[in-house]
C-alpha cells in the first residue's frame, strides 16, 4: 500500500532534492488519490484530506464509490475501469460533515504490471487564488521571452505590432525599429515576400499556412533554416484580428539532413567505375561546391609503380611525392591549384599533406595556424595563391583503405566564408574513407587487368604469320565488364605445301581461367597442326585432350571442396579448324560444336557451309567428320565464335541473317569489313567474348607448280635431278639449283630405296621453293647422325642444314616428305 508522500512517483529533474521539489510545488495544493483494480483506496494525500476532512487512515482500504454523493454521469454508456486510459470531468462526492461538493477530477489509468497502483486521481485545489492579473502578465512574458521560437503578430494590415527576444535577434531589429513595417520589408528577401503571401491567405482563409525559409541575417556568415508557421488570431466572436508568425531555427536538423543528403550522393556517385583517376576525380566532384570551394585528391606517386600492395610507406623525413589525381574548383579551371592535374607536386615534412599522412588523422586548419603559415612561408607560390583567393579554411584527410595508404584529399574554402567546423570534418572523412575503398579497388582492378591482359596477349597470336594461300584480317573482343580476357581464339598456321590452316575456337566461361585453358587448346592445335593430321582427325585428338583437362578440373574441385577452398567445374570448347590448299584451291572443314563459317564468293553471294552437326569437344563417343570443298580464287571466308550472331534479345537465326548482310556489303579492305561486321552485328557491350576472322584466298597459277612421276628405279635419280634444274631456270631460279638438286636427289633415292611406288615429285614456285616427294609408304624418316663408318644417315641431315624446314605428312596412300627453302630476292 502506497503512503501519502509517496504518491504518483514522480520522476525529478537531475540535482533536485525531493523535499526541495516537494516544498516548491505545494504537494497539499492538489487532492492526489490512488486506487488498485478494485476500486480500493490506496494512498491519500492531505490535499484530499482538505478537500473532503478523511485522513488517510480511515479511507486506506475502503471503497472509493462509498464517496460518492450521486452516480458518474455517463454519457452512451460507461466501459469498465480496465478498458479506461483516462477519464475526466466533474462528480459529486459527500463531504465528511455530510454536504455535497462537485469535484473537477482527472483520473490515470495506469498499464497493468506497472510498479505503480492501478489509478492515479487528481484535482486541484482552488482555495489559494494567484495575484490579480498574474495570467496576463505571465502570457505577456512568455511571448516576450521565449526562447525556442522567433515570433511576430501583424495586424489586419500585415503590420508587425508585437515581436519577442528571437524575433529581434534572427532579423538584429528590435521590436520598436520593426513595428508598422511589412515582413517583406523587414526581412528584404524572396523568402520574406513568400511569408507576406502565406500570411494574406490566412487572413482570407483563417487557415494556417507552413513555410520553410533559408536566411542570412546581416552580420552572419552562415545561412539559417527556419520552419515557419503562420495562423489566424481570432476575438471571441471568431473574428479574424491579426496573425501571428512562428519561426523555429532549423539549421542544425537543415545541415544534418544535407550531410545526410551528401553521403547518399556520394554513395552512388563514387566507385561508379573501376578507374583510378575516374573515382578520385568523383570524390572531388560529388564535394563542390556541396562542402568545399575547392579539392585536390593527391595520390603517392609510388603507386604508380608498385605492383603489389603494401605500397612504401610514407618517408619519416620527406619529401613527400604525390600526384594530383583530379581537381574541381567554383573557379573555372580551377586556378588556385599550385600543381597541375597529373603532375607529380611534392611536399616537405611539416606541409599539411605529409603531416596528415605521417598521422593518418584527418585535421582542420585556419590560414592562421602556426603549422599553416609555416608551410607557405616556405613555399611562395602556394603563399601568393591563399592572399589571392582569400582561403581562409583548409582541411586534409588521408586516403586509407584495407591497411594501404593512397594518398590525401585536400578541401579548401574561399567563396563560402564559413569556416570548417567538426560536422565538416567528420563528414569529409565519410566521403574520404568510401572514395579510398573504391580507389583501392579501381587500383587493384588495374592491376589485376594488366596482368590478365598480358596473359592474353601472350596467348593470342600477336601478328599473323606471312603466308601465301590466304590474306587474312582479324578481331577480338572481350565480353563487357570483363578484364580484358576470355576463352576465344583464333589462329593463322603456316602448313607444308603452302598451305594454310585457320582455327577458331571458344572456350566455356570468361577471365582467367576460360583464358589459360584457350591457352593450352591453342598450342596442342599448333602442335596437332605441325604434324600435318587430318582435320578431322586433329579434332579428334583435341577432344581427347579437352576430356582430360576436365578430369583434372573434377579432381581439383574435389580437393578445393575437402578443403572448403574454391570451386571446379567442366571444361567444354567449341572449335573448327579449316585448311586451304592455294594449288588446288581445295578447303577442307571439320567442326566440334562450333558455328558454321560463312564463305562470300567473288561475285558477293554469302553461303554457310554445309557441315554435319557435331558435339563440343570433351563429350567423346562420336566422330568428327570432314568436308572439303572448291573454293574460287578471291573467296572470303568468314570464321566465328557464337558470340557474334547470339545475344540475349536476337535468336540465332537473326543474327546469321545479319551476319550474311553485312559480309555482302562492299568494304575496302578486310579490316574495313571486319569493323563493319562487328558494328552492325554487336552492342556496345558485348555479353560474350567475340573472335572473328577473315581471310581472302588466293590460287596459285598452274605455271608455280611442276609435278612429276618418278620411276621405281635408282637410275631415274639423275633425270629427275636435270628436269629440277631444267623447271628452276624456266622459273629463273638458277641460283637455287644447287641445293635444290642434293634436296631433290636425297628425297628420291630414299623414296625409291626405302618406301613403296608410286613416287611422285612435286616443285611449288611460292614465296618460298617446296620440293615434295610422295609415295607409297607409311613409314616416315628420322633424322639421325650417322656414324664414322656408317654408309647412310647422312642424307636427311644434309636436307634440314640447307633448308629452312622440312617434314612429312602422312595421307590416305602413303606419305610425303617436303623440304622448304627461302628465295634471295631478285
Amino acid at each position: 500500500m502506497d503512503q501519502p508522500a509517496t504518491f504518483g512517483r514522480a520522476t525529478r529533474p537531475a540535482g533536485e532534492e525531493p523535499e526541495a521539489l516537494e516544498a516548491l510545488v505545494g504537494a497539499a495544493l492538489t487532492a492526489r488519490v490512488t486506487l488498485d483494480e478494485h476500486g480500493t483506496v490506496t494512498g491519500w494525500n492531505a490535499g484530499a484530506e482538505r478537500l473532503l476532512g478523511y485522513s488517510a487512515g480511515q479511507l486506506t482500504g475502503h471503497r472509493a464509490a462509498d464517496l460518492l454523493a450521486e452516480p458518474i454521469p455517463v454519457r452512451g454508456g460507461l466501459p469498465t475501469l480496465a478498458e479506461l486510459p483516462r477519464w475526466n470531468g466533474d462528480i459529486a462526492l459527500r463531504h465528511r460533515d455530510g454536504r455535497k461538493l462537485t469535484v473537477r477530477i482527472l483520473a490515470h489509468h495506469r498499464p497493468p504490471g506497472a510498479d505503480a497502483p492501478a489509478w492515479l486521481i487528481v484535482s486541484a485545489l482552488t482555495d489559494r487564488q494567484p495575484p490579480a492579473g498574474l495570467d496576463d502578465s505571465l502570457v505577456s512574458w512568455s511571448f516576450a521571452q521565449s526562447p525556442c521560437c522567433a515570433q511576430a503578430i501583424y495586424d489586419t494590415r500585415l503590420r508587425l505590432r508585437r515581436a519577442n527576444a528571437d524575433m529581434e535577434r534572427a532579423t538584429a531589429l528590435t521590436e520598436e525599429e520593426m513595428r508598422g513595417l511589412r515582413v517583406s520589408e523587414i526581412v528584404d528577401d524572396g523568402a520574406g515576400l513568400r511569408a507576406e503571401r502565406g500570411m494574406a491567405r490566412v487572413l482570407r482563409t483563417g487557415e494556417p499556412e507552413y513555410q520553410e525559409n533559408y536566411l542570412r541575417a546581416p552580420g552572419e556568415s552562415r545561412e539559417h533554416a527556419w520552419s515557419v508557421f503562420m495562423s489566424a488570431l481570432r476575438d471571441h466572436e471568431g473574428t479574424v484580428q491579426g496573425v501571428c508568425l512562428s519561426a523555429h531555427d532549423m539549421t542544425e536538423q537543415f545541415w544534418a539532413r544535407k550531410r545526410l543528403q551528401l553521403i547518399a550522393e556520394a554513395s552512388r556517385r563514387i566507385g561508379s567505375t573501376l578507374d583510378v583517376t575516374r573515382t578520385a576525380q568523383e570524390l572531388a566532384d560529388v564535394t563542390v561546391p556541396a562542402l568545399a570551394d575547392f579539392v585536390s585528391v593527391d595520390l603517392l606517386a609510388a603507386l604508380d609503380d608498385a605492383p603489389e600492395p603494401p605500397v612504401p610507406a610514407v618517408p619519416a623525413e620527406g619529401p613527400l611525392l604525390l600526384r594530383r589525381t583530379a581537381v574541381r574548383s567554383v573557379t573555372p579551371d580551377a586556378p588556385e591549384s599550385v600543381v597541375a592535374a597529373g603532375a607529380v607536386g611534392s611536399y616537405p615534412a611539416g606541409s599539411l599533406h605529409f603531416e596528415s599522412l605521417r598521422t593518418g588523422r584527418p585535421a582542420l586548419h585556419e590560414v592562421s595556424d602556426t603549422g599553416f603559415t609555416a608551410w607557405l612561408a616556405r613555399d611562395p607560390a602556394r603563399a601568393a595563391r591563399v592572399r589571392a583567393f582569400g582561403i581562409h579554411s583548409v582541411m586534409t584527410v588521408p586516403l586509407a583503405a584495407r591497411g594501404t595508404t593512397l594518398g590525401v584529399a585536400f578541401f579548401v574554402r574561399h567563396r563560402n566564408q564559413e569556416p570548417f567546423g567538426h560536422d565538416d570534418l567528420v563528414l569529409a572523412g565519410e566521403l574520404a574513407a568510401r572514395a579510398a575503398v573504391s580507389i583501392d579497388n579501381a587500383r587493384r582492378y588495374t592491376r589485376e587487368r594488366a596482368t590478365a591482359v598480358t596473359l592474353q596477349r601472350s596467348l593470342l597470336p600477336r601478328r599473323l604469320p606471312r603466308q601465301a594461300a590466304v590474306e587474312v584480317a582479324s578481331r577480338y573482343l572481350p565480353a563487357g565488364g570483363q578484364a580484358g580476357v576470355g576463352g576465344d581464339w583464333f589462329d593463322v598456321i603456316p602448313l607444308s605445301g603452302a598451305r594454310v590452316a585457320l582455327v577458331v575456337g571458344d572456350v566455356v566461361g570468361h577471365g582467367l581461367v576460360a583464358s589459360a585453358t584457350m591457352g593450352r587448346l591453342r598450342t596442342a592445335v599448333r602442335t596437332l597442326a605441325d604434324i600435318d593430321l587430318p582435320c578431322d582427325e586433329l579434332l579428334t585428338h583435341l577432344d581427347d585432350l579437352v576430356a582430360r583437362l576436365s578430369q583434372e578440373e573434377e579432381s581439383d574441385g574435389e580437393r578445393a571442396a575437402a578443403g572448403s577452398a574454391g570451386t571446379s567445374g567442366d571444361v567444354g570448347a567449341t572449335c573448327l579448324y579449316a585448311v586451304y590448299d592455294p594449288v588446288t584451291r581445295h578447303c577442307c572443314f571439320a567442326g566440334a560444336g562450333h558455328p558454321v563459317p560463312a564463305v562470300v564468293g567473288p561475285r558477293g553471294t554469302v553461303d554457310l557451309v554445309g557441315l554435319p552437326a557435331t558435339p563440343p569437344l570433351g563429350v567423346g563417343g562420336l566422330p568428327y567428320e570432314a568436308t572439303e570443298v572448291v573454293l574460287p580464287e578471291g573467296s572470303l571466308l568468314a570464321l566465328y565464335t557464337n558470340g557474334l550472331i547470339e545475344t540475349p534479345d536476337r535468336d540465332l537465326d537473326t543474327g546469321v541473317d545479319r551476319l550474311r548482310a553485312a559480309l555482302a556489303r562492299p568494304a575496302a579492305s578486310l579490316d574495313a569489313l571486319c569493323d563493319t561486321v562487328l558494328a552492325d552485328l554487336l552492342p556496345q557491350r558485348p555479353a560474350d567474348d567475340v573472335a572473328l576472322l577473315i581471310a581472302r584466298t588466293r590460287a596459285l597459277d598452274a605455271r608455280q607448280v611442276a609435278t612429276w612421276a618418278v620411276p621405281s628405279d635408282p637410275s631415274a635419280v639423275a633425270q629427275t635431278r636435270k628436269d629440277v634444274v631444267a623447271q628452276l631456270e624456266r622459273w629463273g631460279l638458277s641460283d637455287a639449283a644447287f641445293v635444290t638438286e642434293l634436296v631433290v636427289s636425297e628425297l628420291v633415292t630414299n623414296a625409291i630405296r626405302h618406301a613403296q611406288p608410286p613416287v611422285q615429285l612435286r616443285l611449288i614456285h611460292d614465296t618460298t621453293l617446296i620440293c615434295e616427294v610422295s609415295d607409297g609408304g607409311s613409314t616416315a624418316p628420322h633424322l639421325r647422325r650417322a656414324r664414322t663408318y656408317d654408309e647412310g644417315g647422312r642424307g636427311l641431315l644434309l636436307v634440314a642444314h640447307l633448308t629452312e624446314r622440312w617434314g612429312t605428312r602422312q595421307s590416305a596412300t602413303g606419305k610425303t616428305i617436303w623440304a622448304e627453302q627461302t628465295l634471295s630476292p631478285a
